[in-house]
């Protein structure tokens, strides 16, 4: 999702240091302070307009979680709608920041479980670096995660589920589960969706899902 930056975007942000953070890499290490009590983290990244990472907080309050977001204006919209929520989410924070610099945002071993949902396909083949599910970013993620931790991928596009299931694949990943039309299988009865997935399911568009975890036994 891209955005024209908004005016009120910064002030925003600047205004509520408690929900929001801007310097992700201050708190490696030490999310859990930024809870009321630890818990179990879950990140996603490329958190949209934030419905699926608000709804997961209301649901799972046993949980603590972060929605990080590149771009500014994208996180304050998101913050936004925090703020306008009928009752506080102390389980959950945001954090302004790039993907592609977890390893410097967070411990080995901090965090629970990933999200990726309907991330940005980059579809030309010399774009493949900048996809989400590519061996550098898996690499990322594997020295984040828990042992046993677990990613979860959604997407309406087959080109990028294909690849990210190769790029998995070749990693040494486990695959807990794979949907080929997640909105037509069991599976789909607690789904949270995102907006983009209401709107492409609404379409008769199928959602691909997979679930995995690193075979920890493998190195890379």
């Amino acid at each position: 999702m891209r955005l024209r930056n908004k005016p009120w975007a910064k002030p925003l942000i600047a205004a509520n240091p408690d929900l929001i953070v801007t310097d992700p890499a201050a708190l490696k290490g030490t999310w859990q302070s930024r809870f009321s009590r630890s818990a179990p983290l879950y990140l996603e990244i490329g958190m949209g307009k934030g419905n699926f990472i608000i709804e997961m907080a209301k649901q799972h309050p046993e949980n603590n979680y972060l929605g990080m977001e590149v771009q500014t204006t994208v996180a304050a919209i998101v913050l936004k709608k925090l703020l306008a929520q009928s009752a506080p989410l102390p389980n959950l924070q945001l954090i302004v920041g790039d993907g592609r610099l977890l390893t410097e945002f967070f411990a080995e071993n901090e965090i629970t479980g990933i999200y990726l949902n309907f991330s940005d396909p980059w579809p030309k083949k010399k774009q493949a670096k900048r996809r989400l599910t590519y061996h550098t970013f898996l690499q990322q993620y594997r020295q984040v995660l828990v042992k046993n931790g677990q990613i979860e991928f959604k997407t309406d596009n087959q080109g990028l589920f294909e690849f990210s299931l190769q790029s998995m694949n070749n990693f040494g990943m486990y695959f807990v589960g794979v949907w080929l039309n997640l909105h037509q299988s069991e599976e789909n009865e607690n789904n949270v969706l995102t907006e983009y997935e209401a709107k492409f399911s609404q379409k008769g568009q199928p959602i691909y899902k997979v679930t995995a975890r690193f075979n920890c036994s493998t190195e890379h």
